[in-house]
């Protein structure tokens, strides 16, 4: 098997030789843009991490297939940033920000149909099940995406709520991609919901750190502004968990900070949020539960027929991911 530092060298060999200098220049520039300061492309990595438990072979029919998971992800954040009103991805300027919100969303549909033309290069008879999964996923993505929009208009959601929304919204991408890398990879069936089970528990885990590095992560290494889900009351795991544990004079408090006005007061708001997080031991309840749905991934591969080193690989990708700042 290669080792996982290989792994991120095919997949930046990929990126690298995919080019999209062409012409419109103008549709294509915010596209090498995004993709040049891509992230940490787990969903390309995991997808061939996965394959690499079966197969040692990585030509294009993999890798191609493997990298429109990072384009159609990368896609939806240049939409995210637009209804976010996010300025910054990764420490540069959002894409909208930088160009306009029309080049924004053009753009992203290029890289939307992009993505499937990458896919398309998936060997002929593993094709049908790739795409189906590939559709699937990304109408589940857009049903999240709603979701979390729905969730602003309203004060409060539970966290079975919550809990469905980041599945859609984000353990599904990461759960496809291992998946795919077991579809290309050769796996039957069982073996490759199993693996769908592992990447699922690992994508819930993933979006909770997410949500807890916007509030307690290091601006620096976390690669976009902190604060932003306090500023515009995002309805995270950290704030759905605050209001749970929260006493009816905390929860006045919460309601209290929530209503402040984040344009004038931005710092005041977040810091007095943090706070109120520390007081009723969010964080570390947010570090045990990222914990809880690591430990769940690597048990959905127990009862599975990989062999101890394959599952050693898969847990060491687990851990590499939640260890991450950015």
């Amino acid at each position: 098997m290669y080792s996982l530092n290989e792994i991120d060298e095919l997949v930046a060999r990929a990126g690298r030789e995919m080019g999209y200098r062409r012409e419109p220049y103008n549709l294509y520039e915010p596209v090498e843009y995004t993709m040049s300061i891509g992230g940490k492309r787990v969903r390309p990595k995991l997808c061939l991490t996965v394959y690499n438990l079966f197969s040692d072979r990585v030509d294009s029919s993999v890798l191609s297939p493997a990298f429109a998971l990072e384009m159609f992800h990368e896609f939806t954040l240049l939409h995210d940033d637009i209804m976010d009103k996010a300025p910054t991805r990764r420490g540069r300027p959002t894409v909208y920000k930088k160009w306009s919100e029309n080049v924004a969303i053009l753009s992203g549909d290029a890289m939307a149909f992009l993505s499937y033309k990458y896919l398309a290069k998936a060997e002929r008879e593993k094709l049908p099940q790739v795409l189906d999964l590939f559709t699937t996923t990304a109408i589940s993505i857009c049903e999240g995406q709603q979701l979390d929009m729905d969730f602003e208009q309203i004060p409060f959601i539970t966290m079975d709520s919550y809990l469905r929304m980041i599945g859609l919204k984000t353990a599904c991408l990461l759960a496809a991609s291992a998946r795919m890398g077991a579809l290309l990879g050769g796996c039957d069936e069982k073996l490759s919901q199993i693996i769908y089970d592992y990447g699922y528990q690992l994508g819930l885990a993933f979006q909770i750190a997410d949500d807890y590095l916007d509030t307690f992560g290091d601006e620096k290494s976390f690669g976009k502004q902190i604060g932003g889900d306090i500023a515009c009351n995002k309805k995270t795991w950290l704030l759905v968990s605050a209001f749970r544990k929260a006493d009816s004079v905390q929860k006045a408090e919460l309601e209290r900070i929530m209503n402040m006005d984040s344009s004038s007061c931005r710092q005041e708001k977040f810091s007095a949020m943090r706070d109120m997080y520390l007081r009723l031991g969010i964080k570390e309840d947010a570090e045990n539960t990222i914990a809880r749905y690591h430990s769940l991934a690597v048990q959905a591969l127990e009862e599975s027929s990989l062999t101890s080193e394959q599952k050693s690989r898969l847990d060491e990708f687990a851990k590499m991911l939640l260890g991450r700042e950015k």
